[in-house]
């Protein structure tokens, strides 16, 4: 299976977005993994687990690096590299700038852009940020919801009172990641469900539950956060393409915190002021009065590439681009600043697209065309009389330019907005209008905004390396979690139903033992 997807790789003709994130498991081995995601031949978003792989010194800057260009060296991968989605920590930035200082010659624009940032973890800083306002009752919300799943009995006695009350029982007690506020918010809420149960409980048990303010600050925030829920689960989907939604989702994101409406409340309006400040520090574009100032705060712009993806959506194109700084920046002046980049990177990018196109096409003429013409023949007679033709007609009018692709797909009304609009699909159907801007859409609309896919890889290392299969070695893990991965089929689900992309997720479990008696 390995060598099938190392075939695929080798006769892509699209360039490949990675995810990486680190892990370190019950034997205390630091683990990294990357993964793969690109849109294929037939327009189709892929994720493929590439290496999972044990890094033995400090996580480092430069040990990363190493780790991350040793696999994709290995697949044959480092010249075929758009992005790098990474989380915000400091060695994970050192890596993308040590790759960027090694590799730049390797990479597309020089690796200009290399560094997207995950969204899904700066959503969940800025919750947490509010969450703080509720932590009280959340810590008793947890402490409550471990004593009643310490035990059965203690289960059994929370669900009498749940069906004396008229609620559903429980098979299990949900308890949350206390760093993953989205299971922090599911918790919360799933509590305030049962929120009499507990109570009562709390009450005959002696345990110690949540006051009635503490209960409502929580129901407030449950409500408020709700459409955060909604964003994460957004970000976090790689099954089909996020990068042009990103823009939207910040805006909607910025509308929701200033938004009076919600804020109907002193504990709400506490809330929206703790998440702006991570919100203006991640996400609110800022004057850049000289050259220096925009050197000093580049690590928390927008990265280009994802502004690029946002035009590539056939709906929005560069008019969403323009809406989105006219609602975020504070003077006219400011969104030329920010619009005229975006630009001026398309270009680049175009071009350089343009210029990989034009050298592999000469590249098959040149292997495919043979000598059948020798001096003298009628053949090449014609061929150098037309050449000449061109040339006099050249000279003799002035030739109009025709318009480059960006400018013909820009004028080019906005394509209509539906729940089941397939980006990728629209743009298969026009591959022959636009052959290098259909190029590009694959590749940068396969940029995920979020490092998901390789934290679940993860936790499924976690799952299977557990307390009864302890000796595994690093080499075998790999090989039961990228196989689980390539094994896995994706069917559409009912495609008459309005849900677009709604998937269904069919695994082969490994267990080690098995797989150890069949090799």
């Amino acid at each position: 299976m390995k060598q099938d997807l190392h075939n695929v790789f080798s006769v892509l003709d699209s360039r490949v977005c990675f995810t990486s994130n680190m892990w370190t498991s019950l034997q205390n081995l630091g683990y990294m993994v990357i993964t793969a995601h690109y849109v294929d031949a037939d327009f189709k978003l892929k994720k493929k687990i590439i290496s999972l792989k044990e890094v033995k010194y400090h996580h480092t800057g430069y040990a990363l690096e190493e780790a991350i260009v040793s696999s994709l060296t290995e697949w044959g991968l480092m010249e075929k590299m758009l992005t790098l989605t990474l989380d915000n920590a400091s060695n994970n930035t050192k890596a993308c700038k040590l790759i960027v200082h090694h590799h730049k010659h390797e990479l597309l624009c020089e690796g200009a852009h290399l560094h997207v940032r995950c969204s899904a973890h700066i959503l969940n800083i800025l919750v947490q940020d509010g969450m703080e306002l509720i932590h009280a009752a959340i810590d008793k919300i947890r402490e409550l919801l471990k004593s009643i799943e310490s035990s059965p009995s203690r289960i059994q006695n929370f669900n009498s009172i749940a069906t004396n009350k008229g609620l559903k029982a429980k098979r299990g007690i949900y308890l949350d990641i206390p760093n993953r506020w989205n299971s922090t918010f599911k918790m919360v809420r799933e509590a305030l469900d049962y929120k009499s149960v507990l109570s009562t409980y709390a009450e005959q048990y002696l345990e110690v539950a949540p006051n009635e303010e503490e209960w409502s600050k929580a129901e407030a925030i449950c409500v408020f956060l709700k459409a955060f829920e909604e964003a994460t689960n957004l970000v976090s989907d790689d099954r089909k393409p996020t990068s042009h939604k990103f823009l939207p989702l910040v805006l909607s994101i910025r509308y929701a915190l200033n938004d009076p409406a919600w804020q109907n409340s002193e504990v709400l309006v506490d809330l929206a002021a703790a998440m702006k400040v991570k919100f203006a520090k991640y996400w609110e574009p800022k004057p850049v009065p000289n050259e220096s100032s925009l050197r000093r705060r580049k690590e928390y712009d927008f990265n280009i590439v994802i502004v690029i993806a946002t035009i590539l959506d056939p709906r929005r194109k560069f008019d969403y681009v323009e809406l989105f700084y006219e609602k975020v920046c504070n003077s006219f002046d400011q969104v030329d600043k920010c619009t005229k980049p975006a630009q001026d990177w398309l270009k680049k990018y175009f071009n350089e697209y343009e210029r990989l196109a034009r050298s592999d096409s000469s590249a098959f003429v040149s292997s495919s065309s043979g000598s059948t013409c020798t001096v003298g023949s009628p053949v090449l007679g014609k061929r150098v009389l037309e050449e000449e033709f061109a040339d006099f007609k050249s000279r003799r009018r002035v030739v109009r330019r025709p318009k480059s692709e960006i400018d013909t797909y820009l004028e080019e009304d906005p394509a209509e907005d539906s729940k089941r609009f397939d980006v990728l699909g629209w743009w298969k159907a026009r591959a022959d209008q636009f052959p290098v801007l259909s190029k590009m859409a694959r590749d940068f609309l396969a940029i995920p905004l979020s490092t998901v896919s390789s934290e679940s890889a993860l936790s499924c290392g976690n799952r299977i390396l557990g307390d009864t299969r302890g000796s595994l070695t690093p080499q075998m893990l790999e090989a039961l979690v990228s196989a689980k991965d390539w094994l896995t089929i994706v069917q559409d689900k009912d495609k008459d139903k309005d849900d677009e992309g709604t998937h269904c997720f069919f695994y082969l479990q490994f267990s080690p033992n098995s797989y150890l008696k069949s090799a």
